[in-house]
């Protein structure tokens, strides 16, 4: 047995209060696996019981008054624990509380007495039992660093739980009448949140200076997740706080203009540009352009020229179908017919048109296809376009470039100036309505070139694919 092969001697002082005296507990228990937790002496813990073996065993322990050995699963998924699922240390335990909740339901209250040591199982059926050996805190007499890391504890535990709202003001009250720094480290690592190992780990230390150690890394563990849990909910609840203070503070402005019938059409068309904004399905980088700029737009006054400039800007972006898009119609004998029936003769160009179709139908990965159209006027170019167009199911918009001599009408103005509109392709974009059109680059060859640039150069930099 365990208390023959001790020869330390013992510190009643330091160890845990005895619960139950070493020859009171016997030598063969009953074993009651617990799941999801770890029980230590002097403990008292609520349980609710429904496994047969279970209530088999709580039965007879409380028919002939005797004491039961409390043991954690290693799975708590396990619903038929054997030796190998257990673990090799538990607390004995008395039921002190019974109550029946059902046919096949107790709940019942336990109290931890001390440590046992599992030895082997010597029954299995109805239920577990085991020949154990009881276990004792080994420590040494008027030990000076055991008082200084029960001390340490105490304030540790204090810090934690200025850090747990959520517990009761009595807790710090519960940790200073706490005289054992056994029982100590015993209660704060039965109530600290760590995982089962690292409790179970606590459980199996005997030697008390190095269990108070343990118990100390864990709560400190426990001290920096909440601080910096803490950190983050306040960080978080800062930032809503402003955003909340904000929006207050502008329905508060927009009901006092409205009291004083200040609330013009200005503002009615903000609400309405930004609901407009919502629904346009921007991508993540425009809208957040967007956004800045609509921001920027609220501080401008309405009569400053840089107000309209910005509501352009915002009213183009609205505009602009950023999601709408048609389903392309690849049928090579759909789009023979309906060139056959658009165009009379043609036979060359109307061959490549299908060759081209087939390798979209092949590989519909390709960026930027272009077909080039040549021919003097009135042969068919324009009309053989809107007819692709019919053909694969897409709309059609037409740009003429003959006589354009200004690369900003390709590429865009410049938001500097007081009109800026973006260029023929975004324009056409919009009026066609979806962002995948067939566009007729009419009269390319046309294409003039002055002081303020080569638009040729720039429409080389809108189709480079």
């Amino acid at each position: 047995m365990a208390d023959e092969k001790k020869k330390a001697p013992a510190a009643p002082q330091m160890g845990a209060p005895a619960l139950i005296a070493k020859e009171d507990i016997p030598q063969v228990l009953p074993i009651l696996p617990l799941r999801n937790s770890v029980f230590f002496p002097g403990g008292v813990l609520p349980l609710a019981v429904g496994r047969q073996k279970t209530i088999a065993l709580i039965k007879d322990a409380v028919r002939d008054d005797q004491v039961i050995g409390v043991v954690t699963q290693r799975r708590a998924e396990e619903e038929d624990p054997g030796a190998a699922d257990l673990y090799s240390m538990g607390t004995v335990a008395r039921i002190v509380k019974l109550l029946k909740m059902g046919e096949d339901n107790y709940s019942l209250v336990v109290q931890g007495l001390a440590r046992f040591r599992v030895l082997d199982l010597v029954q299995e059926s109805p239920y577990l039992k085991a020949r154990i050996e009881p276990v004792e805190d080994k420590t040494e007499v008027d030990n000076v660093e055991i008082e200084a890391l029960g001390i340490n504890l105490k304030k540790l535990a204090r810090e934690v739980i200025e850090l747990m709202p959520e517990l009761p003001a009595a807790a710090v009250e519960l940790v200073d009448s706490i005289t054992h720094p056994g029982h100590l480290a015993d209660l704060l690592s039965a109530n600290v949140d760590v995982p089962i190992e690292d409790k179970q780990a606590v459980l199996e230390t005997v030697d008390l200076k190095a269990r108070m150690k343990l118990v100390l890394e864990l709560l400190n563990r426990k001290r920096e997740i909440l601080k910096l849990s803490s950190k983050i909910d306040s960080a978080v609840k800062g930032e809503m706080s402003k955003t909340q203070r904000e929006y207050y503070l502008r329905q508060q402005l927009k009901a006092i203009k409205e009291e004083l019938g200040e609330l013009g059409e200005e503002e009615e068309e903000l609400d309405e540009l930004g609901e407009r904004l919502k629904k346009a399905g921007l991508p993540p980088e425009v809208e957040k352009v967007a956004h800045k700029e609509m921001n920027r737009l609220k501080a401008i006054p309405a009569a400053s020229s840089e107000y309209t400039v910005a509501r352009t800007y915002l009213d183009w972006i609205a505009d602009l179908p950023w999601s709408k898009r048609t389903e392309d119609n690849l049928d090579i004998d759909n789009a023979r017919s309906v060139l056959d029936a658009d165009h009379f003769g043609l036979q060359k160009v109307k061959k490549r048109i299908l060759e081209y179709l087939a390798v979209r139908k092949l590989k519909n990965d390709m960026k930027g296809p272009i077909l080039c159209l040549v021919g003097p006027p009135g042969v068919g170019k324009t009309s053989l376009g809107q007819s692709v167009a019919r053909a694969v199911g897409r709309k059609f918009v037409r740009l003429s470039l003959g006589g354009v001599r200004d690369e900003a009408e390709i590429r865009g103005h410049r938001r500097t100036y007081v009109g800026a509109l973006p260029g023929r392709i975004i324009q056409s974009m919009k009026k066609a309505g979806t962002i995948n059109p067939i566009m007729m680059l009419d009269e390319v060859d046309k294409l003039g070139a002055d002081f303020r640039g080569d638009p040729s150069a720039a429409l080389l930099e809108v189709l480079d694919p």
